[in-house]
């Protein structure tokens, strides 16, 4: 029997359709458990008044789907100020990160001095804390600058992340160090290597920082609960909690709260997926 006759063999096909039901069962199960939640605080955010919520049989589609629940929220709490506190917040960690860990990432990866591996020893050992041991000492240092009860007390501590510096190091050394060494040759300067040749091969990777800036700055939770005391100044996590006591009795105004505070990630993965993508193969996940 040839090679060709034995992989069409009866045996073999029920195999290979067992294995593709396999990956097909392990794949719809994925989305059950990552996506199924997701729609479901949607649905409930769709559900009227009239549609009891806590049924012993609940239906994942509405029968009368309303947008009453998300005006409801708008009246009861300010949570588009919220959300713009937290835009403010996000915004400010983005541009920190992009600036600050783009400068520290391409020094450690491409510029010779004198305790460079000292110091991407300390941006390692960093990673090792876990973020819950250090939250005092920085909530001290918050207050003693002043900056307590601020927003920009709440972006500082994440203004440049030591993970960011890393992926970013990682993503500069994959560059082909012939590159470097040509345009030295040409007689271009660290700013212009680092404007011309550095910047353009990590576009992917800056949109992986970009977006996982915006989803931490977005769903933090504690550190604006310690440092934030005025309504007024309130990001959407802690805003939302607010809403969760006002009406605790009616999920479907606070599924409404979390389908708003999803939206923005929503956009901000779909804006840059594309350059996301890129970023993973470009040397972003390489260790």
């Amino acid at each position: 029997m040839s090679a060709e006759q034995h992989t069409n063999t009866p045996s073999v096909r029920r195999s290979r359709s067992w294995a593709t039901a396999g990956r097909y069962f392990l794949l719809l199960l994925v989305a059950a458990i990552s996506v199924g939640p997701i729609l479901w605080e949607l649905s409930t955010s769709l559900k009227s008044k009239a549609e009891d919520v806590y049924s012993q049989t609940p239906s994942l589609l509405p029968q009368h789907p309303t947008l009453d629940n998300f005006s409801e929220v708008a009246r009861a709490v300010p949570i588009y100020h919220f959300a713009g506190n937290s835009v403010t917040v996000a915004v400010m960690q983005i541009v920190g990160n992009l600036l600050g860990a783009t400068a520290a990432g391409y020094a450690l990866a491409k510029l010779q001095f004198r305790g460079r591996k000292l110091i991407f020893g300390l941006f390692l050992s960093t990673l090792v804390l876990p973020a819950e041991a250090t939250i005092i000492s920085q909530f001290q240092t918050i207050v003693k600058l002043g900056l307590g009860d601020t927003l920009v007390g709440v972006a500082l501590p994440g203004l440049i992340g030591a993970i960011n510096v890393l992926l970013l190091r990682n993503a500069f050394m994959a560059i082909p160090e012939e590159l470097d060494q040509a345009a030295i040759v040409d007689g271009a300067n660290v700013w212009q290597r680092f404007r011309y040749i550095a910047l353009p091969n990590v576009v992917g990777t800056l949109a992986i920082i970009t977006i996982l800036t915006f989803i931490g700055a977005w769903d933090d939770f504690l550190w604006p609960l310690l440092v934030l005391q005025s309504p007024d100044k309130l990001t959407l996590t802690v805003g939302l909690a607010y809403l969760q006591g006002t009406f605790v009795n009616d999920p479907r105004l606070v599924a409404a709260g979390a389908m708003i505070a999803l939206v923005p990630i929503l956009v901000i993965f779909a804006v840059l997926q594309r350059y996301f993508f890129r970023g993973v193969g470009e040397g972003a996940i390489k260790g």
